[in-house]
């Protein structure tokens, strides 16, 4: 630790920063997450550096930093830190994403824990940012063509198609029978209600 700090301050208007102490930080961030006074004293240090943008390309560090924001109760600083780095760890990137709007909401109602369902609605309520899915969110629904077709064939032949009839849809519309299955089943209880 005291080698880390030495190295940032001798290297405080370095740009980028030497390649050894960036790969230390992320050592040391990895080494110290159980132990909070080092660690935070350390992110500290860090956030204060004039190339901190420099140590976020590290999944290690700017997990550390996320934490230390969490535990701080700076949830909007933990979000604004996970839009700017450059991690290449994208998927990690969103999970910590949601995780900092899970705390929030936990904080919110008072609880340790959140339901499935509430952790569901915290997703929606919050999606990540483009930056962390340059390729966009995932969406899990069907297209508009897939859609009509199932619509119609609901309504001109049978909302209850047999294993065979699921079969050909699926493979008409590149599909697994089971999506099929699941989306007739889906279909009839929307018209039942």
């Amino acid at each position: 630790m005291k080698q880390f700090m030495t190295m940032l301050k001798n290297h405080e208007n370095e740009h980028p920063p030497p390649t050894k102490l960036l790969d230390l930080a992320g050592q040391l961030c990895q080494e110290l997450q159980s132990s909070s006074p080092r660690l935070e004293k350390m992110v500290e240090a860090v956030m204060k550096c004039k190339n901190n943008r420099d140590f976020l390309t590290n999944i290690h560090v700017v997990r550390a930093c996320v934490s230390i924001h969490i535990r701080k109760g700076q949830h909007d600083a933990a979000c604004r830190l996970l839009e700017h780095c450059k991690a290449e760890e994208k998927e990690e990137l969103v999970q910590l994403w949601h995780e900092v709007h899970y705390r929030r909401v936990m904080e919110k109602q008072q609880t340790d824990v959140l339901t499935p369902l509430q952790k569901f609605r915290c997703r929606k309520r919050n999606p990540p940012p483009i930056s962390l899915c340059p390729e966009g969110l995932k969406n899990r629904n069907y297209s508009e063509e897939v859609r009509q077709h199932l619509f119609r064939f609901a309504a001109e032949v049978t909302a209850n198609p047999d294993k065979k009839q699921r079969e050909e849809l699926a493979q008409a519309m590149n599909l697994q029978p089971t999506q099929v299955y699941n989306w007739f089943a889906n279909y009839r209880r929307r018209q039942k209600s």
